[in-house]
């Protein structure tokens, strides 16, 4: 998911060369992936706490990450309008990518969250100890700035400045 948000990115993409509709494609079909991985792993978690009856969403960890999925689902459907512009006749196209870019940052800092609130469980705290788990929580917390850097620098912070 963070690479296809990164597509945009003119620092840090690997498409930086390609073109916009190329990018947004690629953008696209990352996403996609990404909302597929998300959904069978939640499958599979919610089948193995299942079998081993154990509770699910019961945890901040579980509900967050239950919301982030339902919300990246929400996320990838609003992404299809922007595919297609003109089943949103009242909206404009800047309106809808200013809309998607910052609904996809709260979506990407809900998965974050989600996926920090994991890194807490009593489990994670005892397989990864000492500078290994800082190291760990660094990489959701240093990915988020990136994104909200560039989200900021593409719609924020040029739309202000243009009004």
């Amino acid at each position: 998911m963070t690479e296809a948000l990164l597509i945009f990115s003119p620092e840090t993409s690997l498409l930086r060369s390609f073109s916009r509709k190329v990018r947004v494609r690629a953008h696209w079909a990352l996403q996609l992936l990404a909302l597929l991985c998300a959904l069978l792993g939640l499958g599979i978690i919610t089948y193995n706490k299942h079998l081993n009856g154990k509770g699910h969403f019961v945890t901040w960890h579980g509900l967050t990450g239950l919301l982030a999925v339902l919300y990246t689902g929400g996320q990838c459907a609003g992404g299809v309008l922007l595919l297609y512009p003109k089943l949103m006749k009242n909206w404009t196209l800047a309106k809808l990518k200013l809309y998607h870019a910052t609904s996809g940052l709260v979506g990407y800092l809900l998965g974050c969250a989600s996926l920090m609130l994991g890194m807490c469980s009593l489990w994670f705290t005892t397989t990864v100890t000492g500078a290994s788990w800082y190291l760990a929580m660094l990489c959701p917390l240093v990915t988020s700035l990136v994104i909200m850097n560039q989200v900021s620098n593409a719609y924020l912070y040029r739309k202000r400045s243009q009004h």
